[in-house]
């Protein structure tokens, strides 16, 4: 799995160091299942993708859903174990986080996210 950093460009901020891309079928089945402890700046990008489960997950998870470019269509605070979260119309892009991140970050709908380097 290959790591990037998540960065806001509208607001020009790194809003997480630590994001997978699952790239192929079992990687994406199994996302943060079994991880007991998920942090707020890391998570995984799914890329055409519009639904996810939490089925098998110890923690919740904070979501991001947006279109194919990155743009914010809909946030999702802390969906809790055993659930299915579909993403809206147009959102082909998924963004799993650690609980607690869309508390601590500026994520806005219509904000622009992008995978880049995460050594600069």
């Amino acid at each position: 799995m290959t790591m990037a950093a998540l960065k806001n460009h509208s607001t020009r901020t790194i809003v997480a160091t630590r994001i997978g891309r699952p790239m192929n079928f079992l990687a994406r089945l199994v996302g943060l299942i079994g991880r007991r402890d998920i942090e707020p700046d890391e998570g995984l990008w799914f890329e055409r993708c519009t639904s996810i489960h939490t089925f098998g997950m110890r923690s919740a998870i904070d979501v991001v859903f947006a279109d194919a470019r990155g743009r914010v269509l809909a946030l999702k605070n802390r969906l809790v174990p055993g659930r299915i979260a579909f993403a809206p119309p147009g959102a082909t892009t998924i963004v799993e986080l650690g609980p607690g991140a869309l508390d601590r970050l500026t994520i806005l709908v219509g904000d622009q996210l992008e995978l880049v380097d995460p050594l600069g």
